[in-house]
């Protein structure tokens, strides 16, 4: 894991639709509207924020965390909606012993269903697996999030079992949870499939 190409200079990830960047207190407002929403975190372990002081303040702390090199907090910014920001991705959680580490994301309600999600998550696959250095990404889910676990499936990713009552989540209590697992290994059959078949 080289943890220098995460936690040295902020990452930024582009594709064709889509920047991934440090999230700035300019962009309150549309954090703001994802944070106030109860349907965003329908199936996360996060409490909605009514207050957008605290969701001001909470934008430092996505500051401090990058810089405790505990958790990055992209901002996904879609270039068809004058690159405004429309949803957050995470990675979390880094486990260095194994080269692991949690990814989560969610966006604001009214960009669901257009693929954002899903092309978020590929771009950051591909930084943590060829730039990064990690081994195994994972990701927590809920078994209700059809759709999370739709784009986990879509970019690679396999069920890996269902942990019953293993986690507290805010405002969730006890839950249960079912892990995906992506490995680097099968990334690079992945790809190496794609490339012969181009």
């Amino acid at each position: 894991m080289n943890m220098e190409m995460i936690f040295g200079n902020f990452p930024i990830l582009e594709s064709s639709n889509l920047i991934l960047r440090r999230i700035e207190e300019t962009d309150i407002k549309e954090v703001f509207e994802i944070y106030n929403n109860e349907n965003v975190f329908e199936f996360c372990g996060i409490i909605p924020k009514n207050n957008i002081y605290t969701v001001k303040n909470m934008i430092g702390h996505f500051e401090r965390d990058y810089n405790k090199k505990s958790r990055i907090k992209w901002g996904i910014f879609s270039k068809h909606h004058g690159n405004k920001l429309v949803g957050i991705i995470e990675a979390m959680d880094f486990n260095q012993k194994v080269d692991m580490v949690t990814v989560g994301y969610f966006l604001a309600e009214r960009y669901w269903g257009n693929g954002i999600a899903s092309e978020a998550l590929s771009l950051l696959i591909k930084f943590l697996f060829e730039t990064a250095n990690i081994n195994r990404i994972q990701a927590e889910v809920m078994p209700k999030n059809m759709a999370s676990k739709h784009v986990l499936i879509k970019n690679g990713f396999m069920k890996e079992g269902l942990l019953r009552q293993a986690s507290l989540w805010s405002g969730k209590g006890v839950v249960d949870l079912e892990i995906y697992g992506f490995l680097k290994e099968d990334y690079s059959i992945k790809y190496s499939y794609h490339a012969r078949d181009l």
